[in-house]
C-alpha cells in the first residue's frame, strides 16, 4: 500500500497525469495570472500564453498536450468565433457589409502579396511552400476580441468591420488550401474547387435558413428553461462546425455560422446571452489562450542563424501585412488613427487559422522545420503585440466614442418600475425593461408587487415576495440587480402610483390582460387607471411570445407625436430595442413626424433600422393588420386624452388587436408627461 508521501510523489511527477490536478492547475492559472499582469499593466491575454509557455512541454514541462487540453482549446477557438458571431451588430454589419468586403479583401490580398515575393526570392522556398505560407499571412485570429469586448466596442464601426473582414479572409485562405495542398500531392486543383463549390453553398444554405428556424422553434417549446436553452445553443454551435468540416471548410468557419444563424434569437441583455459569455470567458477562451502557449518554443531562436532570419522575417512580413491593410482601409473610409490602431491590432494576431495551414503543410512535407519554428514564434509575438495595441487604442476608441455621445438632459436619472402580478408574465416584462434600460444607467430596476388591503393581506405578501424573488433570480441570471419592493394598498393602481413617485421612476412596465371582472369594467382596469393617474412614460406590454423570437417591429405614430414632451425618450428606447433584437423598424405615420425621428437618430447617435410608411387613416387601420406576420411586435404610441397627438380612433386599436390579432404581441407607449404642468393646466390628471 503506497504511503501520503509516496502519492503525492506520483501526483507532482513531472509532467502531471492526474486529471484532476491539471484541471486545478489550469482554473488557478486561469484566476491568478490575468489578475498579476493586468496590475502591472500587461493584458491578461498575454498573462495566459505566456503561461502556456512556462507550464507547457517547451518549458518545465509541467503539462503535456494531453487529448484533454486539445479538446478544451477546441472548444475555446470555436467559442471565440461563435462569440464574435453572435455579438455582431447585424443591423451595423449590413450597412458595412460593403466596407468590411473591403477590409476583407485587403487583409487577404496585401499580405500575400508581400510574403509570395519574400519567402520565394529572399528565402528561397518553393512556390506552392510560398504561396502556403504567404496564405498564412493573410489568414488572423481573433485571440484580443475578449479586450474589445470588455471596453464595450464590439458593436462600433471598425470593430464590426474588423471581425466581417476576419472572416472574409479567413475563409479564403482556408478555401485555398485544399487547392494548394492538392497539388503539391500531385492532384487536380480543379475537382477540389469544384467540390467546394458545390459542398459550401449547401452549408450556408442548411446553416443561414434551417438552423435558425429549427432553433426559433426549440427555445419557443422549451420556455424559459435555462439550462435545455444553453446545451443546445452549445450543441447547435459544435454540430454546426462539424458540419463545416463535412464541407471540406474549417471548423471555426462552422462556428462564426452559428453565431450568425443565432444571433436574432439571443438578445445581448438576455439570460442566455450572459450564460454564453460567462462559460466562455470563465474557461474555455482561457485554456485556448493556455494552449497556444504551450505550443510555443523558445529554442528555435538558438537553432542557427536561418532559424533565427525566417523567423524574422516571417513575423516582419506578418506585422506589416496587416498593418498596411488597416492603414489602407482606414485611409479609404477615413477613419481616425486610434481606429486605424484598432483594427490592426484586433487583425494582427495569428493563432488558429495559421495554426492549422502550416500544420497541415507540415504533415504533407511542404514546408520544412524552420517555417514551423518561425510561426511558434511569430504566433508569440503577433499575440502580445495584437492585445497590447488593441487594449492602448481600444481605450481611446471607447473614450472617444462616450465623448461624442450627446450629453444627458438636464432630467432625473431613469429609473424603471416593472409592476409583476403574474408568474407567467413576469420574465416577458423583466427582459422587455432590462432592453429599455440605458446600458450604462446604474440604477437597478425595480420589482413591485402591490397586495390588497384585506384579512388575506399578509397572507398574500409572502406570496408576492416568492414571485419577487424568482423576479430576482431572473435579474441576476441576465447580469443585473433588481430592487424589489412589496407593498399594500387600497388597490394595485394606487400602490404602484405611491411607489413610482416614491421611487423616482421614470417609466412603467405593465403586463396587459384583455379580459376584465366586475369591479374593472365599473371603476376601470388597473392599466387605465395607472396611465391616468400617473405622470411617467408608461409601456404596457402584451406578451404572447419571447421577445427574441420577435419579427419586425410594427411602429404606428399618430400625428404631431413629435411636439409631445418625451418623444425623444421613447423613441431612444425603441432604437435601443430595435438594436438589441437586431430587427428593423417599419414606421407609419406622417413626413412630419418621420423627420423628427431622423433628427433625433443623427442627433443622439441612434442604433436601429428604421423603414417609413406613411399612413393616416387610423379610422381603417384594421386594413394593414393582413400585411403583419404572426410575430410581429406591434407597437402604439398613445397619448393621453388631452394631449395635442390623442385620437379617439386610437382607444380601438388595442382591442381590435385583442380581438383580431390574439397570438401577436403588441406593446403601447403613452408618452410621459411634462414635469413642470400643475394639476390646473393638465386636465387629464385624475388624483
Amino acid at each position: 500500500m503506497q504511503t501520503i508521501w509516496e502519492r503525492v510523489q506520483e501526483a507532482f511527477h513531472l509532467p502531471f497525469t492526474n486529471g484532476v490536478l491539471v484541471f486545478a492547475l489550469l482554473l488557478f492559472i486561469i484566476l491568478a495570472v490575468p489578475l498579476a499582469f493586468r496590475r502591472i499593466g500587461i493584458p491578461g491575454i498575454i498573462g495566459l500564453i505566456i503561461s502556456g509557455v512556462v507550464i507547457g512541454p517547451h518549458g518545465f514541462h509541467i503539462l503535456d498536450k494531453t487529448v484533454a487540453v486539445d479538446l478544451f482549446a477546441t472548444i475555446g477557438l470555436l467559442y471565440i468565433m461563435f462569440v464574435a458571431g453572435l455579438e455582431l451588430d447585424l443591423i451595423e454589419f449590413r450597412k458595412n457589409r460593403h466596407k468590411s468586403a473591403v477590409f476583407g479583401g485587403l487583409t487577404f490580398l496585401i499580405p500575400l502579396a508581400i510574403g509570395l515575393p519574400v519567402c520565394y526570392y529572399l528565402l528561397g522556398y518553393s512556390f506552392e511552400t510560398s504561396l502556403l505560407t504567404a496564405g498564412m499571412f493573410s489568414t488572423h485570429t481573433l485571440v484580443a476580441y475578449p479586450i474589445a469586448s470588455r471596453l464595450g466596442i464590439v458593436k462600433h464601426e471598425s470593430v464590426a468591420l474588423t471581425v466581417g473582414g476576419t472572416i472574409i479572409t479567413d475563409t479564403a485562405v482556408l478555401l485555398l488550401l485544399p487547392v494548394i495542398t492538392a497539388s503539391a500531392q500531385g492532384h487536380s486543383s480543379l475537382e477540389v474547387w469544384k467540390g467546394l463549390m458545390i459542398s459550401a453553398p449547401i452549408f450556408l444554405l442548411v446553416v443561414l435558413f434551417a438552423v435558425p428556424r429549427f432553433s426559433r422553434w426549440f427555445l419557443k417549446s422549451a420556455g424559459s428553461e435555462p439550462y435545455s436553452q444553453y446545451v443546445f445553443v452549445l450543441a447547435t454551435v459544435f454540430f454546426v462546425a462539424f458540419l463545416s468540416e463535412l464541407a471540406g471548410l474549417e471548423p471555426i468557419i462552422g462556428a462564426f455560422a452559428a453565431g450568425l444563424a443565432l444571433n436574432r434569437l439571443i438578445p445581448h441583455t438576455s439570460p442566455l446571452m450572459n450564460r454564453v459569455e460567462f462559460v466562455g470567458n470563465a474557461l474555455f477562451i482561457p485554456i485556448f489562450l493556455i494552449s497556444v502557449g504551450m505550443i510555443i518554443n523558445l529554442d528555435v531562436l538558438t537553432q542557427g542563424p536561418k532559424a533565427l532570419i525566417v523567423a524574422t522575417a516571417l513575423t516582419a512580413v506578418a506585422l506589416a501585412g496587416k498593418w498596411l491593410a488597416a492603414g489602407v482601409t482606414s485611409w479609404v473610409f477615413g477613419y481616425s488613427s486610434a481606429e486605424r490602431q484598432l483594427i490592426f491590432g484586433l487583425s494582427s494576431s495569428h493563432a488558429a487559422a495559421t495554426l492549422a495551414i502550416i500544420m497541415v503543410g507540415f504533415r504533407l512535407e511542404i514546408i520544412d522545420e524552420n517555417i514551423l519554428n518561425g510561426t511558434i514564434l511569430l504566433i508569440l509575438v503577433t499575440c502580445m503585440v495584437a492585445s497590447f495595441v488593441t487594449e492602448h487604442y481600444g481605450k481611446k476608441v471607447a473614450l472617444a466614442e462616450a465623448l461624442q455621445g450627446t450629453p444627458a438632459p438636464a432630467s432625473p436619472e431613469e429609473s424603471i418600475l416593472v409592476p409583476i402580478a403574474n408568474p407567467e408574465t413576469m420574465e416577458g416584462l423583466i427582459d422587455l425593461a432590462l432592453m429599455l434600460k440605458k446600458p450604462k444607467d446604474k440604477r437597478p430596476l425595480t420589482g413591485l408587487s402591490v397586495v390588497m388591503d384585506d384579512l388575506e393581506a399578509r397572507d398574500k405578501l409572502a406570496e408576492a415576495r416568492k414571485l419577487l424573488d424568482k423576479a430576482l433570480a431572473h435579474g441576476a441570471a441576465s447580469g443585473q440587480t433588481i430592487e424589489i419592493i412589496s407593498t399594500i394598498d387600497q388597490n394595485a393602481a394606487n400602490g404602484i402610483r405611491r411607489v413610482a413617485v416614491e421611487t423616482d421612476a421614470t417609466d412603467i412596465v405593465l403586463g396587459h390582460s384583455a379580459k376584465a371582472n366586475l369591479m374593472q369594467l365599473i371603476f376601470g382596469k388597473t392599466n387605465q387607471n395607472i396611465v391616468e393617474m400617473s405622470r411617467q412614460a408608461v409601456w404596457i406590454y402584451r406578451l404572447s411570445q419571447p421577445l427574441n423570437l420577435t419579427g419586425a417591429i410594427q411602429l404606428f405614430c399618430p400625428s404631431f407625436c413629435e411636439l409631445e414632451y418625451g418623444f425623444g425618450h421613447w423613441i431612444e428606447k425603441i432604437s435601443r430595442l430595435s438594436g438589441i433584437l437586431s430587427r428593423k423598424i417599419v414606421c407609419y405615420g406622417e413626413e412630419a413626424t418621420f423627420e423628427s425621428i431622423r433628427s433625433q437618430i443623427q442627433k443622439n447617435k441612434l442604433g436601429g433600422t428604421f423603414e417609413f410608411k406613411a399612413f393616416r387613416d387610423w379610422k381603417h387601420f384594421e386594413e394593414l393588420t393582413p400585411s403583419f406576420h404572426l410575430n410581429d411586435l406591434i407597437v402604439l404610441v398613445s397619448p393621453r386624452e388631452g394631449d395635442l397627438s390623442h385620437l379617439p380612433a386610437l382607444e380601438s386599436i388595442s382591442k381590435h388587436l385583442d380581438e383580431y390579432l390574439p397570438q401577436s404581441s403588441y406593446l403601447l407607449i403613452y408618452p410621459p408627461i411634462n414635469p413642470e404642468w400643475t394639476e390646473e393646466n393638465s386636465d387629464h390628471l385624475f388624483i
